[in-house]
């Protein structure tokens, strides 16, 4: 849900906002003081780190130890980890487990987490991406595989847990990362605003920010503080109050894609018919503009739609560069009866280095009819106008010779100067 401009500021001092625990196995936990603070709804706590320990221990002595130490530690943690998560369910907290990523093969690394925190159906799973720097942590290139095979062993996706310059990388990208970048999002930024840095792209707000970590808070100072937790304990903060997380959790979705920027082009229906019509008169100035008008629609227009909507027409051809024109035309409606034949259009104007033309195009007339077609834009360059122009122009090829099938112009027929000579 959208969060309002006080999740941005502080929001942890409002009275009503859930609170979560993260902690790992080295800090100490008391719950029964941890219990007396109603706010704190959840607690997520570290599970697998990078990759596994080998399977069996080799190599020279020291290295033999080092590989038995390992495995040490990764069965007092996990066995620390499991007794963690049932206090906390038997305290009525919402649990959850999160991997801190590595370098290393993303799909062992995702095995590693998903046999480690072994996740119940209800528990909020997390990918810990503590920087952009690949020789340090997982590259965000490895993350996307990641998270694409937790999702194949799950059949549910993570949240993801960075800093503020990661996620800003990552939601100006998000081209490349099409599913971090749709991850909900758990903040890491220790200021009282965010407001100004939040990264947005396809992040509306957070799922979670962690707001209190060992960067702000030490013996004298802290944004709050968890009783029965050592100083430095993490405290995350969620845009809603308890009973909204606890529906929300465990966060198992993809976020939905914000609208484009540029709308697309309706093609016709029902209850309007493309209606392109520049009604100002040109000049050296002018650039063909395009305008849409309701019209009712029948005959070949309505086996036209019936056919676009049941998927039986031919697929468009890739776009292709529209030259760049001097010319252009001004386009008129025909209504039925208004006369015989049809209405003389203006004549082509020259305009130095116009950018646009409006395309010809034969429409077979059972009612109003539109004489106008889309503007091509120039694609000179690979701007933005210039493909829309291209996909336009392909687009009105690609009807007409569905529709019409290649055949020309019949004396009922209207047109743009360009297919038939008008009287």
């Amino acid at each position: 849900m959208p969060a309002g401009a006080s999740d941005f500021s502080q929001p942890w001092k409002k009275q009503d906002r859930a609170l979560v625990i993260d902690a790992y196995e080295y800090n100490p936990i008391d719950w029964d003081k941890l219990t007396t603070d109603k706010t704190i709804v959840g607690f997520i706590n570290k599970a697998s780190d990078g990759l596994a320990p080998p399977y069996s221990c080799s190599g020279n002595e020291t290295e033999i130890r080092l590989c038995k130490a390992l495995w040490k530690r990764h069965a007092v943690a996990r066995e620390l980890y499991q007794t963690r998560r049932a206090m906390a369910k038997t305290l009525g907290l919402k649990w959850g487990a999160y991997h801190l990523a590595r370098p290393g093969n993303p799909i062992d690394q995702a095995n590693n987490f998903i046999d480690f925190a072994d996740p119940a159906p209800d528990d909020l799973i997390a990918l810990d991406i503590e920087d952009n720097d690949p020789e340090k942590w997982m590259s965000l290139e490895d993350a996307e595989e990641f998270v694409r095979h937790i999702q194949r062993r799950t059949g549910r996706y993570p949240i993801l847990y960075t800093n503020g310059s990661t996620a800003q990388h990552i939601a100006d990208n998000r081209d490349k990362y099409p599913l971090l970048s749709r991850l909900p999002l758990w903040y890491a930024r220790y200021k009282p605003e965010i407001d100004m840095h939040f990264p947005k792209g396809n992040w509306e707000t957070y799922a979670l920010w962690q707001f209190v970590a060992q960067a702000n808070c030490n013996a004298r100072s802290c944004p709050y503080r968890v009783p029965g937790t050592p100083i430095d304990i993490d405290v995350n903060v969620a845009a809603m109050n308890a009973d909204e997380l606890r529906k929300a959790w465990p966060f198992g979705n993809l976020l939905e894609e914000p609208e484009p920027l540029i709308a697309n082009v309706p093609l016709p229906t029902s209850r309007e018919t493309a209606l392109a019509l520049n009604e100002q008169e040109a000049t050296s100035n002018d650039t063909p503009t395009l305008a849409y008008a309701p019209a009712p629609q029948t005959g070949p227009l309505a086996a036209l739609e019936s056919a676009l909507i049941n998927g039986k027409h031919a697929p468009l051809p890739p776009p292709q560069p529209v030259a760049t024109t001097t010319s252009v035309a001004l386009a008129k409606v025909i209504e039925p009866g208004d006369a015989a034949t049809p209405v003389k259009l203006a004549e082509p104007v020259e305009i130095a280095e116009a950018s646009a033309v409006i395309e010809p195009a034969v429409i077979k007339s059972a009612g109003p009819v539109v004489v106008a077609d889309a503007v091509s834009v120039s694609s000179s360059g690979n701007g933005v106008l210039g493909r829309i122009g291209s996909y336009l122009a392909s687009l009105r090829q690609a009807v007409a010779n569905w529709a019409f099938g290649g055949a020309e112009a019949s004396e009922n027929d209207a047109t743009l100067p360009g297919k038939t000579e008008l009287p």
